[in-house]
């Protein structure tokens, strides 16, 4: 699933590409995927877009007084293409949920980058697919005048990326929190943006047990799982710089250190990763590095086992 780190790779990109381009034409090809319809998607075409932003794991790209906000859910992504199709896509039963095109822009030859969306080639036949994997179909798209009018970016909690997320802010956020830190983290009503990989990432080098009570942290503790909680955000987003979109989820799961790790090394310390799994689910940690040596209890198998 893509995580905050990802979106906002994602959103960077898309901010280089898009910015002051033009909508020529947006066609919903899984209409399942479309929660809104007032305003209806048609009218985004014809106008341009003026910014690329995110909120959590949701994607915003502006154009004028709409926002076209976009949720990937566990398996989708966004694929931009020099080279589009005339035509609009034929409905079916293929991956594709979303495609828009765009103006195409002149190009002015000279490469000087002078204005917004100049310097692209030509520009022609230019755009991008919305895609979703798998048969769960979890995507959603909205378009909408603001976007607290999408009820999941209503409910979400402060960005680990915003500048009033200090210390004291999350020290104040965990307070009286008698859940699971790993559940805690997950919570996009309390963090947005963490999903259940970096979560495991962020208390693997926090050194800290998924199953610890938030409400019990030490102040210390507190202060650790903070400056894990940026600092492993921050490191996903870098290695992401400048990479192309086909390359994200690849070098999201190679810096991963124990998240899909089950039966690995610990870069650590070298102990094995195990593995709790859930119904939907699966976290991955290092006894030696979280839990004092001692081997979590998986609910689930031991269920099985009776």
């Amino acid at each position: 699933m893509p995580e905050l780190p990802e979106v906002e790779s994602l959103s960077r990109f898309l901010a280089e590409q898009l910015v002051g381009r033009t909508v020529e034409w947006v066609y919903p090809v899984a209409v399942h995927a479309l929660k809104t319809y007032d305003p209806p998607i048609g009218a985004l075409e014809g106008r341009t877009f003026d910014a690329v932003g995110r909120h959590g794991k949701f994607l915003d790209l502006t154009a004028g007084e709409l926002h076209l906000v976009i949720h990937l859910a566990r398996a989708g992504w966004v694929r931009w293409t020099e080279k589009m199709a005339d035509a609009p896509p034929r409905p079916g039963k293929g991956p594709l949920a979303l495609r828009v095109r765009l103006t195409p822009v002149a190009g002015n030859g000279t490469g000087d980058g002078a204005g917004s969306g100049a310097g692209t080639t030509g520009g022609e036949g230019t755009g991008f697919d919305v895609t979703e994997a798998g048969t769960q179909k979890g995507l959603a798209v909205y378009v909408v005048r603001d976007p607290l009018d999408v009820p999941g970016v209503a409910r979400l909690g402060p960005d680990p990326f915003a500048a009033d997320f200090t210390l004291a802010a999350f020290t104040e956020l965990l307070a009286g929190k008698r859940s699971q830190i790993k559940g805690v983290l997950r919570d996009q009503s309390v963090i947005a943006g963490i999903g259940n990989a970096y979560s495991d990432e962020i208390l693997h080098a926090a050194r800290m047990s998924p199953y610890k009570l938030a409400a019990t942290l030490t102040e210390d503790e507190v202060a650790t799982l903070y400056d894990a909680v940026g600092t492993t955000l921050a490191d996903a987003v870098e290695r992401s710089r400048g990479l192309p979109l086909r390359d994200l989820k690849s070098e999201k799961k190679s810096g991963l250190r124990v998240h899909g790790r089950k039966g690995e090394p610990c870069p650590v310390c070298g102990d094995t990763i195990r593995e709790v799994s859930f119904s939907n689910s699966a976290m991955q940690y290092c006894p030696t590095c979280q839990t004092g040596g001692k081997p979590l209890a998986d609910r689930r198998m031991s269920r099985l086992l009776k």
